[in-house]
C-alpha cells in the first residue's frame, strides 16, 4: 500500500477495510489478551484477520461478530498475543550456517574446542574442510598454554586435524582460527602481509599462531570459497536453500516474524527473491546488500525491491563494517585497550569509501547501515553521516549504526540531532559484561558502554536485535537482557542504562518497522497492518523480570497463517 504513495494508500486503504467489514474473518484469535503495541488501543481481547491482515481489534464480543462458517478460530485461553516479534540485525544465512558447522559454543577451554575437532576429524574425509563456529575465550576457565594476548598456538588442533583444513570463527564472527593445513590453502605464512583493517596474529618467533582478526580472515575464507565453487549450480542452490530452511525454521520457533538481514551478497539476495515470490520463503526478510561500490554502482537499481512476495521481502539497503568486535579486540577506539595498551582496534573500511557508500545509496533510494562498535568507529561513521546528510537535508533516509555498543558521551546526543537510527543488540551487553572493563577500564565502560539509557533520554530511537548467530536469535534473550542488563553470574552491568519494559517491547516491533520503512505495514496490531503475530506462553509487558526467561513462544502467525505451533 505505501508504494502507492500518502492520499492514494489511504482512500485504497479505507475502501479495503469498507469492503472487508462485510466478509467473515479467515482467522479469529480470542479469549485472551492482546497486547496491540498501538497506543491508540494498547490491549484488546481479540484479533480478526482476512486474508494477510488484520481487521479488526477488540473486545472478544466484538470480534465474534467477524466469524464465519470458515474461519479459525485460535482460543488463547488467557495467553498473550502480540506484534511478530522483528529482529533489528541478524544474519539469516549465518543462523542457517551455524545449524550445521560444529557448535563450540560453551566449550570451558581451548583442549575442549581441540577434542570437538578432533571428533569431527574421524568422521570426516582426508582433505574435507571442517568448520566450527562459537567459541569464545571468554568462556574458558584458563588461558591455553602456550598463548599470545591470550589465544592459543595452532599447533594442538593441527596435530588432531594434519589432513583437513580447519576454520573455527569466533563467536562474534570478527576472527577466526585455522590449523595449519588451512593456513597453507590460505597461503598464510610468516612472509604473509596482513590486508587493511587485518591482523594475522604471530607468535615470538614471527610465525602465524593461527589466529586472524578481521578483513585477514578472508585469507583463508578465499580458499574455502575456491572449493565451494567447483560444485554444480544445482548443489549450490540446494545448499543455500538448506541454510535458508534452517534459519526460518529457528527463527519461526522464536516468534519472529521479520528478520533484518545485515549483509548478503548479491546472489544470496537475488534467491530470496525468487523464494519470496514463489511463497516459499517463510519469513519476511529486510534485506542490506554486500556489495562493492563498483558492484553497488552497477547492480543497486536492478536489485531493489520493495514488498516482494506479498511484503515477504524488501532489499532498500546497504551494509558495511566500519570496526571488528569488542571480544577479539578489533572494535576501534579511540583511546587504547585497557589489557592491550599497543593497541586502538581496527579500521575495517575507510571513511572515504564509506562516504562514496552512502552517496551510491542515496541515489539508488537505499537506506545504509553501517557496524561500529568502538567509539572512533561510531564517531567516524557520524562525521560521515552529518556531511552526507548535509547535502541531502530533505531526504528520510534514516541511516543506521550497527550496534553502537561503546559511545564517547559527547557523540550521545548526535543520534537524535542527525538523526540516525541506533540499531543495538540487548543480549550482547549481557554477554560481553564478563569481559568490558577489562577491555576499557571502569570509566569508560560506565560512561558508554551499551548506553541505552543515555541514548533514549537524548530523544534517539533504539532498535533491538540478537545479531545472530553471534547470539542466539531468541528475542526473549534479549528483552531480558535489556530489561535487566543481568548477565548469567555476578551483578547487573550499570543497571542505571537500562531499557524500561515499553521501550525495549517497542524496540522489538514498532521501532525495528520504524528502520525498516515499514512501520505502515508492521510493528502494531492495527487494522490495515499485515497479520504478523506471536502468542505467548505470558504477557512480557507486565510480569516480573525474573519470569522473563521462562516466557515460551506457542504460536507463530505471518500473515494470517500459522507458520509455528508448539503444540504440534
Amino acid at each position: 500500500m505505501r508504494r502507492l504513495g500518502g492520499g492514494l494508500a489511504i482512500l485504497l486503504g479505507g475502501a479495503l477495510v469498507a469492503a472487508s467489514a462485510e466478509k467473515p474473518a479467515d482467522l479469529i484469535l480470542t479469549n485472551g489478551k492482546v497486547v496491540t503495541m498501538d497506543e491508540a488501543k494498547p490491549v484488546a481481547e481479540a484479533v480478526a484477520v482476512l486474508g494477510d491482515r488484520v481487521v479488526l481489534v477488540g473486545t472478544a464480543a466484538e470480534v465474534a461478530k467477524r466469524r464465519g462458517p470458515k474461519t479459525r478460530v485460535i482460543d488463547l485461553g488467557g495467553k498473550t498475543a502480540m506484534p511478530g516479534f522483528i529482529d533489528g540485525h541478524a544474519h539469516l544465512v549465518g543462523i542457517g550456517d551455524a545449524r550445521i558447522a560444529l557448535d563450540l559454543r560453551g566449550a570451558k577451554s581451548w583442549d575442549e574446542v581441540v577434542s570437538r575437532v578432533a571428533a569431527a576429524v574421524k568422521k570426516a574425509r582426508p582433505g574435507e574442510w571442517i568448520l566450527g563456529r562459537g567459541w569464545h575465550q571468554k568462556d574458558w576457565v584458563s588461558q591455553p598454554e602456550p598463548n599470545v594476548e591470550g589465544f592459543p598456538l595452532h599447533g594442538g588442533l593441527s596435530a588432531v586435524s594434519p589432513l583437513n583444513p580447519v576454520l573455527l570463527s569466533h563467536a562474534s564472527g570478527h576472527a577466526a582460527f585455522a590449523n595449519a593445513a588451512a593456513l597453507k590453502r590460505g597461503g598464510v605464512s610468516r612472509d604473509t602481509k596482513p590486508p587493511a583493517g587485518g591482523e594475522i596474529l604471530k607468535d615470538a618467533a614471527g610465525e602465524p599462531t593461527g589466529l586472524l582478526r578481521e578483513t585477514a580472515e578472508d585469507l583463508v575464507y578465499r580458499a574455502l570459497e575456491a572449493d565451494l565453487a567447483k560444485r554444480t549450480p544445482a548443489e549450490k542452490t540446494a545448499d543455500l536453500d538448506r541454510r535458508i530452511d534452517l534459519a526460518v525454521e529457528e527463527c519461526l520457533r522464536k516468534g519472529i516474524t521479520t528478520l533484518h538481514d545485515a549483509g548478503s551478497s548479491l546472489g544470496v539476495v537475488r534467491r530470496y527473491r525468487q523464494r519470496a515470490e514463489a511463497g516459499t520463503l517463510g519469513l519476511r526478510v529486510y534485506a542490506m546488500l554486500s556489495a562493492s561500490n563498483e558492484e553497488l554502482e552497477k547492480n543497486a537499481a536492478k536489485v531493489r525491491v520493495v514488498g516482494a512476495g506479498q511484503n515477504h521481502l524488501t532489499v532498500r539497503a546497504v551494509k558495511r563494517l566500519a570496526d571488528g568486535a569488542l571480544g577479539s579486540r578489533g572494535a576501534w577506539f579511540l583511546a587504547p585497550y585497557t589489557d592491550a595498551p599497543g593497541s586502538t582496534g581496527l579500521n575495517t573500511y575507510s571513511m572515504k569509501d564509506l562516504e562514496r557508500t552512502a552517496e551510491i545509496a542515496v541515489a539508488n533510494g537505499y537506506q545504509l547501515g553501517v557496524h561500529a562498535i568502538g567509539d572512533r568507529a561510531n564517531r567516524e561513521v557520524l562525521d560521515v553521516y552529518a556531511r552526507v546528510l548535509a547535502r541531502h537535508p530533505k531526504k528520510d533516509l534514516r541511516f543506521r549504526i550497527e550496534h553502537a555498543q561503546h559511545l564517547d558521551p559527547a557523540d550521545v546526543p548526535r543520534f537524535a540531532k542527525l538523526p540516525v537510527l541506533a540499531m543495538m543488540q540487548g543480549i550482547h551487553c549481557t554477554s560481553d559484561a564478563s569481559f568490558v572493563v577489562a577491555r576499557l577500564g571502569e570509566k569508560r565502560a560506565k560512561e558508554g558502554a551499551y548506553a541505552w539509557r543515555r541514548v533514549l533520554d537524548a530523544g534517539a530511537r533504539i532498535g533491538n536485535g540478537t545479531d545472530a548467530p553471534v547470539e542466539d536469535v531468541d528475542p526473549i534473550a534479549s528483552i531480558h537482557a535489556s530489561v535487566t542488563r543481568q548477565p548469567a553470574k555476578g551483578p547487573a552491568f550499570f543497571p542505571e542504562q537500562r531499557m524500561t519494559r515499553m521501550e525495549t517491547l517497542r524496540s522489538y516491533t514498532v521501532a525495528n518497522a520504524y528502520a525498516a520503512f515499514e512501520e505502515d505495514l508492521k510493528g502494531t496490531l492495527s487494522p490495515r497492518k499485515l497479520a504478523d503475530l506471536v502468542v505467548l506462553s505470558k504477557d512480557l509487558s507486565t510480569i516480573p523480570d525474573e519470569e522473563i526467561l521462562s516466557t515460551r513462544v506457542l504460536t507463530t502467525i505471518v500473515g494470517g497463517k500459522v507458520a509455528f505451533d508448539a503444540s504440534r
